[in-house]
């Protein structure tokens, strides 16, 4: 039997699995990791040249240097944006494909001979990030990259379906699951009918997805307990009229993958001529400072680990320090959930367009697998526990199931 590979390339994580020719499916692992940082980081190399990292080497090198620095994150957050074509790295052009290919060479260069004479299938979403993404644009430029590092014969699969390939290994009757995968850009979700066979049939029923997960919540957080400390909500007066700070600033700086557009000498030039005429100097003052000094990630990092903290308990301090700015501040889960509470009723709306399109309703549904780090809120879970009772629920893989469900299917 073809040895296949699943390549889950995410937004936050990417993860390598192979199923091999005695029927056996495993992580590809880097050193000890199962999981892959979806990060490049350029420096220039004290030669006149520029090296290039990836993965926690990246997030090394750019905390050793972040001035000097440039730190690509969310790269699969832009597969569908028809606006993004290419941006600048230390005067060199890269378009967004050559920027996927070059940490596609760093994920999957160790694997050579795994790689060799293999089946590859690649992961996609049912819906790409994007107020209006245009998903077939991201599976081409998702394909294009993947060609770029040397990989042109590639299937792709929808990872919910993925991941309920990984979990009806364990089935062993007839079964419809409805898989709910939530990534960091990406809510996803397959309803699958899986026979065990053999030969194991599955047929997909239904699909949906939206573009909210766990980015999505950390934005909530920063919007509502960092932005204001940074000038979000108060004025200036340019005349005789209060005006408000330009709210557009805040909503770039709360979402990492357009945070470094805000360091465009023009957007700095006009929060500091804001900032005269501003009620609260220091708090735009505050914002520059992060801004110029490359603390976006330090900042994300600690919003990423409270709410992390509140899937496992009813409060959570936010503590980041930086300069003369401090914030401590304790966040609720009660409050974290009222802030959410938009997101989580678009993630409803597409469970049920995923049992519209199926023709099903949630009593037809026999299980439920829930996987993705954004699948351990509270909430989220709540919205299949009211559905669905909780005796339904199945959770695991986190991380992996989607690459070894991928795996899988490349091997039906």
């Amino acid at each position: 039997m073809q040895p296949v590979i699943g390549i889950d390339f995410g937004t936050t994580n990417s993860v390598v699995a192979i199923r091999r020719a005695d029927g056996g499916v495993a992580v590809l692992r880097h050193a000890t990791e199962d999981v892959f940082r979806s990060v490049l980081c350029f420096r220039r190399d004290g030669r006149g040249g520029v090296r290039e990292d990836a993965g926690s080497a990246a997030i090394e090198a750019y905390l050793e240097d972040p001035l000097d620095s440039r730190l690509i994150m969310s790269m699969k957050s832009y597969l569908a944006q028809r606006s993004f074509t290419e941006t600048r790295i230390f005067g060199r052009p890269w378009t967004l494909e050559a920027l996927i290919a070059a940490f596609l060479r760093h994920l999957l260069g160790p694997f050579g001979p795994d790689l060799a004479g293999a089946r590859i299938v690649v992961g996609r979403p049912v819906q790409f990030v994007g107020d209006a993404p245009d998903d077939a644009l991201g599976e081409r430029r998702l394909l294009g990259a993947f060609a770029g590092a040397g990989f042109t014969d590639c299937q792709v699969g929808l990872e919910p379906a993925a991941a309920g390939h990984r979990f009806a290994l364990g089935l062993d009757r007839p079964t419809i699951v409805l898989v709910a995968d939530f990534g960091g850009g990406t809510s996803d979700f397959s309803v699958l009918r899986f026979e065990p066979g053999p030969p194991r049939r599955v047929t997909a029923l239904g699909h949906a997805g939206v573009g909210i997960a766990g980015d999505a919540f950390d934005y909530r957080i920063i919007d509502n307990v960092v932005s204001p400390r940074l000038g979000k909500g108060s004025n200036y007066r340019p005349g005789n009229t209060d005006l408000p700070v330009p709210p557009s600033w805040y909503v770039a700086f709360a979402r990492w993958h357009l945070l470094s557009l805000m360091r465009a000498p023009k957007t700095l030039r006009d929060i500091a001529a804001v900032a005269e005429m501003a009620e609260h100097p220091e708090r735009l003052h505050h914002l520059i400072r992060l801004i110029e000094d490359e603390a976006g990630y330090a900042l994300y990092r600690a919003v990423s680990g409270v709410k992390a903290a509140l899937s496992r308990q009813a409060e959570a301090m936010l503590s980041f320090h930086h300069e003369d700015l401090v914030i401590e501040a304790p966040v609720h889960r009660a409050d974290f959930e009222a802030w959410i509470a938009p997101d989580l009723a678009r993630i409803e709306a597409a469970v049920d367009a995923a049992l519209a399109d199926a023709a099903l309703g949630p009593d037809a549904v026999d299980r439920v697998f829930l996987t993705g780090g954004t699948s351990l809120v509270p909430a989220v879970r709540r919205i299949f526990e009211t559905r669905f009772g909780a005796d339904r629920l199945a959770a695991g893989g986190e991380f992996v199931s989607v690459a070894e469900g991928l795996a899988l299917m490349g091997a039906d």
